[in-house]
């Protein structure tokens, strides 16, 4: 399943065609740990040996050392073999080592603070400078980036955000995709109900979101994905594992949207686990498959930091689920009804 490929074309022109198993970059900008450019070069190698060609990146991972590293790797490659994203939202300004942001976050990144800024004027410079850390000339996919109460704090100030993007920024994207500089443009996020909100305001294409649609959480089934069906849009799935309890299991330490798993999450996941079990399947092969059962899904971003995280996400596109798996699942209460598998 590694190699195999959906196509996205609601626009009629060719459209893009995704790899199931993509690659989300933040662990290569030195998320939570520092990683050498050889280290990050092997994993980039390995997801390409393995049929990926789908990566998303953004200015805020690494303070641009995602981009540069993707730069690097993607040198030389045929720039119609691959799909990238990235995203717009914050600009970067220089600061000093001290006082940079991500301190505990990001490691031996560049010394940077982020603003955010989903404005015009804003949303066109961000274009610039993630192409000239990309090294290319166009960009596939760009996502408005965190628009979410889990990233802005409340609904106000998201309403407010929201509002700046769909009066600014909305307008340079449409600009940049009737130019060509991009083929396609949506928001990567960590709750749907943004996305539906954009969704019954603009033209938007495709939405990257992290967490929401995953073996343990479905609700995008009640509205969101509905309206991608009727409306053409695709959806890129990212933290399929929901920050690495479908991955691990629901042992000691198991963490859930960023936090140790509370136990009602960690009880959840002992039955899923279970179910798994007695089918011989791997948990994490589950959870990673279960999303792309849905036909709005394109592809779905787990990151890899490390070549064992890569092998194991490769392997897990590629397991074999058996249909009974699915059925238990739903007999169990552990699946929503109207989950398609």
């Amino acid at each position: 399943m590694a190699r195999q490929t959906r196509v996205w074309d609601r626009h009629g022109t060719g459209g893009l065609t995704f790899a199931e198993l993509g690659l989300g970059t933040a662990p290569l900008g030195n998320l939570y740990r520092a990683i050498s450019e050889e280290e990050a070069d092997a994993v980039f190698d390995a997801a390409w040996d393995a049929g990926v060609r789908y990566f998303d990146t953004a200015p805020l991972y690494g303070l641009g050392l995602a981009e540069t590293r993707l730069n690097r790797f993607l040198r030389g490659k045929p720039r119609d073999e691959y799909v990238l994203s990235t995203k717009i939202g914050r600009l970067l300004k220089a600061a000093t080592e001290e006082t940079r942001d991500g301190h505990g976050k990001w490691f031996d990144v560049p010394a940077r603070n982020e603003v955010y800024d989903y404005g015009y004027d804003a949303t066109l410079r961000s274009v610039e400078f993630s192409l000239e850390r990309l090294g290319i000339d166009r960009i596939d996919i760009l996502y408005a980036h965190d628009l979410d109460t889990f990233n802005h704090g409340s609904q106000a100030v998201l309403d407010t955000k929201l509002a700046e993007l769909m009066e600014g920024g909305y307008k340079a994207l449409l600009r940049l995709r009737e130019e060509g500089t991009i083929a396609a443009f949506g928001a990567g996020v960590n709750e749907w109900q943004p996305c539906q909100w954009l969704t019954e305001r603009g033209d938007f294409d495709i939405f990257l979101l992290a967490g929401r649609y995953t073996l343990l959480e479905q609700e995008p089934l009640e509205s969101f994905l509905p309206l991608c069906v009727k409306r053409g849009i695709g959806v890129v799935i990212g933290g399929p594992y929901n920050s690495g309890i479908l991955a691990t299991g629901a042992q000691e330490g198991a963490f859930y949207n960023y936090d140790p798993a509370p136990q009602s999450v960690m009880d959840r996941v002992a039955k899923i686990e279970s179910v798994c079990e007695r089918h011989g399947v791997r948990l994490v092969d589950a959870a990673f498959q279960f999303p792309l059962r849905h036909s709005a899904v394109l592809s779905v971003i787990p990151g890899g930091q490390g070549l064992s995280e890569m092998h194991s996400n490769v392997a897990a596109a590629d397991a074999h689920i058996p249909d009974a798996l699915w059925s238990d699942l739903r007999a169990e209460g552990l699946l929503r009804e109207d989950a398609p598998t």
